[in-house]
C-alpha cells in the first residue's frame, strides 16, 4: 500500500462543452441543471477547478495543489478478511454512513468466467461460482484507515455499475445477457442484486428478477416515488434502452425490491434513436412508457423484442445514471455511425423530468483536441461537494476524473498516472466508481486496470 501524497500544479486546460460555442453549451448546462444548485452551493459551483494538476512522483494519480489521496486496495492486496485476494477490474462504486462515524464502501469487480483475479465465493453470499464478478467491501474509520474488507457477493457476472438505494443499500447490476450454460455459466446472469455493505448476509445473494435481465448498467432511484431508473449498455445494434422499474413495494427498505414490479421502457415519440439529437436543450414532450413484454428475456433480448408499431426508442452505450432534484440523469457515452448509430457524439447528458414527462438533452461533449485532455466518453457520474458533476472519463488516451459546473465548465479534478502500456505507446486505465463520503469531505473512485481504490481529500468547495 502507498503512503498518503500530496500534489503540486503543472499545466492543463479547462474545456467548455460545445455543439457549437461555449456560450451556447454553458447556457444550455446552467439551465438544465438548475435546479441541483442553491445558495452557497450555487456560488461555489460557478468557480470552475481547483487548478492544474500535478505529476505524481509516485506515478499513480495526478491531482491538483493542496489534495492528497491515500491508496485504500490493489488487487493483489489479501482481504483483511482472510477471503482471499483482493479481485481485479474495480468499477462502480457506492459510500454509505456506518456507526460511529465508519464509512461503508461498496465496489463493484467487472469480472466473467475468466480474469486476473476473480471474487471468492463465499456460502452464502455466491450466486453462481461459475461466475468471478461480485461485491467487495470496505469499511473505513473518520482518517478513511481501513478497518476490514471482505466479499459483500460472490459469484455475479461482468459487475458494472449500479447505484445506491434510499435506505443504504448498493444495487449491482450485471452487464450481460449469458444464460446458463454458456461461458461455462450454471446459472441464468443479466441481472441486478441488493448488497449491503455492513452486512452482506442479510442480503444475500438473490436476483431481482423482476427488474429485468439484460445487460445492465446503472440505476437511480427516485427518492419521493421509489421508481428506479435502468440503463442498458448493448454492446450490438440495436443498442440498449432506458428502463424504468415501477415496484410492488416501493421505498420499502432492504428487501422489498423482491417483492417484484413491472418494467417499461422509454419510448420518445418519433425519436428512434437517441443519437439523432444533436442540439444542447432540446426537449420531448409526452414521454411514453411502454410495458416490457418478456421482462426474463427468455427467448429474445429485451431491445429486440416486439413493443409495437411506434417501436422504441435505443441509445448507444447507455452508461451513467444519477437522481438529482426532481429528475433523473442518465450518459450515452458515445455513439458512432459505424457501430450502426444514427450519428456520432462524443458524449451526451440527459434529463427526464417524472412530473412533466419531458426528457431533454442538457450536455454535448467534446472531441478533444489533445488525448491528454479531458472531454469525451463520459460514464460513471455523480454530485459533486458544490453541487456540480464529477463524471469518470472512459475514452481514448489519458483519463481524467472531472468536474461539470453549471455553466458547462470541464475542469479536471485526478488524472490515472499508472501507464500499461509502454513509454512508447502509453495506455491508461479508466476511472469508475466516483463518489463521496456522506460527509463530503473524501472524494473516493476506482482505477480499473489496475484495480485500485483512492480516497481523495483536499480543499473541496
Amino acid at each position: 500500500m502507498s503512503p498518503e501524497l500530496s500534489a503540486d500544479l503543472s499545466p492543463t486546460r479547462r474545456q467548455i462543452l460545445s455543439r457549437t460555442g461555449a456560450s451556447v453549451a454553458g447556457i444550455a448546462f446552467a439551465g438544465a441543471l438548475s435546479e441541483l444548485f442553491a445558495g452557497s452551493a450555487a456560488a461555489a459551483g460557478d468557480t470552475a477547478g481547483y487548478g492544474p494538476l500535478v505529476p505524481d512522483p509516485a506515478g499513480l494519480l495526478d491531482l491538483p495543489r493542496g489534495f492528497r489521496y491515500k491508496v485504500l486496495s490493489r488487487e493483489g492486496d489479501r482481504l483483511r478478511s482472510g477471503q482471499g485476494l483482493v479481485p481485479s477490474n474495480h468499477d462502480g462504486m457506492g459510500a454509505f454512513a456506518g456507526r460511529r462515524g465508519r464509512v461503508h464502501l461498496v465496489r463493484n469487480h467487472e469480472n466473467r468466467t475468466t480474469g486476473r483475479i476473480g471474487v471468492p465465493t463465499v456460502e452464502g453470499l455466491t450466486y453462481d461460482p461459475a461466475a468471478k464478478g461480485g461485491c467487495t467491501a470496505l469499511e473505513l474509520d473518520g482518517r478513511d484507515t481501513i478497518c476490514d474488507e471482505y466479499v459483500a457477493i460472490a459469484g455475479t457476472a461482468v459487475n458494472c455499475a449500479g447505484g445506491p438505494t434510499p435506505w443504504g443499500t448498493w444495487l449491482t447490476c450485471e452487464e450481460t445477457e449469458d444464460k446458463a450454460g454458456t461461458n461455462g455459466y450454471t446459472k441464468d446472469h443479466g441481472f441486478i442484486f441488493e448488497v449491503d455493505g455492513a452486512n452482506p448476509h442479510r442480503t444475500g445473494a438473490v436476483p431481482l428478477t423482476a427488474m429485468g435481465r439484460f445487460q445492465h448498467e446503472a440505476i437511480a432511484v427516485d427518492p419521493r416515488r421509489g421508481i428506479v431508473y435502468e440503463t442498458e449498455d448493448a454492446f450490438e445494434r440495436p443498442f440498449g434502452l432506458f428502463y424504468r422499474f415501477l415496484p410492488h413495494k416501493p421505498l420499502g427498505g432492504t428487501g422489498s425490491l423482491r417483492a417484484g414490479g413491472a418494467l417499461e421502457a422509454m419510448r420518445v415519440p418519433g425519436v428512434p434513436d437517441l443519437s439523432m439529437i444533436q442540439e444542447t436543450g432540446a426537449s420531448f414532450d409526452g414521454v411514453e412508457w411502454v410495458p416490457v413484454p418478456d421482462p426474463q428475456a427468455a427467448e429474445t433480448p429485451i431491445r429486440l423484442q416486439d413493443f409495437g408499431p411506434k417501436g422504441i426508442t435505443h441509445a448507444q452505450k447507455l452508461e451513467g445514471c444519477y437522481w438529482g432534484g426532481r429528475s433523473v440523469y442518465f450518459v450515452s457515452s458515445f455513439a458512432r455511425t459505424k457501430d450502426g448509430s444514427a450519428a456520432t457524439h462524443f458524449g451526451q447528458v440527459w434529463k427526464y423530468e417524472p412530473d412533466r414527462r419531458r426528457l431533454t438533452l442538457v450536455v454535448v461533449f467534446g472531441p478533444s483536441t489533445d488525448i491528454r485532455l479531458p472531454g469525451e466518453s463520459p460514464d460513471n457520474i455523480c454530485l459533486a461537494p458544490s453541487g456540480g458533476l464529477m463524471v469518470c472519463e472512459d475514452g481514448d488516451g489519458a483519463q481524467h476524473v472531472y468536474g461539470l459546473t453549471r455553466r458547462g465548465e470541464v475542469y479536471a479534478v485526478a488524472r490515472n498516472a499508472q501507464n500499461i502500456g509502454t513509454p512508447e505507446a502509453p495506455e491508461w486505465g479508466e476511472f469508475a466508481g466516483v463518489t463521496f463520503s456522506p460527509d463530503r469531505r473524501t472524494m473516493y473512485v476506482n482505477c480499473y486496470t489496475p484495480g485500485t481504490t483512492f480516497a481523495v481529500t483536499g480543499p473541496w468547495r
